[in-house]
């Protein structure tokens, strides 16, 4: 590798007053529960859910949502066959199923926990916005009500229990410290903020983790971990992660690209990548793309073209100015620094490299380099003919579409 400066880089992101998070940094993945409430994606195979679980765990994913148990049989066993997978094979991962605070729902949990020898965790949800009550005609004492009951059946099947409220971005102050405060008296270990519909702005994200941490720390339990969960519907999902961390969350939510309800959810895949760039979280993520693409068949959705780190145009360029940069930095044998130098996510670090195409805005540097990478010696009359013919052209040119005008 060639010596470099150490200054290449001027970080303006660790300028200033941006505050980094007070807390561990921990991500939850809900591909398999969240993610396949998607209208477009389909329930993949027990065997194709372990793979993607053992992946988050390479990955270092915290804990995984794999499911609603109570939603039906075949739901059940398909979180009975991950959690038992999980145990008998060791992994460093959490796994939970969600339900509603209805017994019914955790009555399939506590069987399958009997079943194995060690509780499930239980990650239990209740509407509690103004907005939810009317529409379902409740009011805060039957909140309440029915969240003490399903917790404290949890907690008497020997359950770890996260309590959510759905829609917590649009919840009341008062509600939402009334069914908090009710849950940590009563000894869940986490609280999980919801924006179900993707309504929060990072201020709105901040401003409700601190008044949460807040209540925690009323109620005697600074220990409680706080959980942010969190929708893409205003396209601020990641954004909104970031700063509900730099508030004081514990952990943040996502699906493997951002897959789920509606326009989906915060995208793991981009949370990681993000948290390792700012220097929050540790660890390699070389497997990434294997895990998107896994994902992606297995719950039969597509990965767009563009999109960010994992999309197909994530690291190509065919445009001359950009093109000329990376080939001189690849000519200097430097893949740290062609990987920085026209991108500010380095591919080598998520199993993808840089490559250059050619097109109409391509210059005769792009046409020099490919042909040298692909064993054929740079003539003029090459670099001449194939320059001609893709100034004619409207895209870039396919590999074998160049190697028929070399003949």
């Amino acid at each position: 590798m060639t010596d470099r400066p150490t200054d290449l880089i001027y970080d303006w992101n660790q300028t200033g007053d941006f505050p980094k998070p007070p807390r561990k940094v921990l991500v939850t993945d809900e591909t398999l529960r969240d993610g396949l409430q998607s209208p477009s994606a389909i329930n993949p195979t027990v065997s194709q859910k372990i793979e993607l679980v053992d992946l988050m765990c390479e990955l270092g994913i915290s804990k995984t949502d794999v499911g609603l148990t109570g939603a039906s049989a075949h739901q059940k066993e398909h979180v009975y066959e991950i959690y038992k997978h999980v145990l008998n094979t060791g992994n460093r991962i959490k796994i939970s199923s969600a339900g509603r605070t209805v017994i019914q729902d955790i009555e399939g949990m506590v069987d399958i926990g009997q079943k194995l020898g060690h509780p499930l965790e239980a990650d239990l949800f209740l509407g509690c916005s103004p907005i939810r009550q009317y529409a379902e005609g409740w009011d805060l004492e039957k909140l309440l009500k029915v969240a003490r009951e399903a917790i404290e059946f949890a907690h008497k099947n020997k359950m770890t229990v996260m309590f959510v409220t759905e829609d917590t971005t649009r919840g009341k102050p008062s509600d939402i410290e009334a069914l908090y405060s009710q849950a940590i008296d009563l000894g869940v270990s986490a609280i999980c903020l919801s924006d179900t519909v993707g309504h929060a702005t990072p201020h709105g994200a901040q401003q409700l983790v601190r008044f949460c941490r807040t209540i925690a720390e009323k109620r005697g339990r600074p220990d409680v971990i706080i959980d942010w969960h969190g929708h893409n519907d205003r396209g601020l999902a990641i954004a909104n992660c970031l700063a509900a961390l730099t508030a004081g969350a514990d952990r943040v939510h996502g699906t493997a690209l951002g897959i789920g309800e509606r326009v989906g959810n915060a995208m793991t895949d981009q949370l990681l990548v993000n948290l390792k760039l700012l220097g929050w979280i540790d660890g390699n993520h070389k497997r990434l793309r294997e895990f998107c693409e896994k994902a992606a068949k297995y719950c039969g959705v597509q990965i767009p073209y563009n999109y960010p780190v994992m999309g197909r145009d994530a690291f190509e360029t065919g445009t001359g100015v950009h093109a000329a940069a990376v080939i001189k930095a690849m000519k200097k044998g430097d893949t740290w620094l062609a990987d920085r130098v026209y991108s500010s996510v380095p591919a080598s670090d998520y199993g993808a490299a840089q490559k250059i195409r050619i097109g109409p805005m391509s210059g005769r540097s792009n046409i020099v380099w490919w042909l040298e990478s692909n064993g054929h010696e740079a003539t003029d009359e090459r670099v001449v003919k194939i320059f001609e013919a893709v100034k004619k052209t409207h895209r870039l040119l396919e590999d074998r579409e160049i190697e028929a005008l070399i003949g």
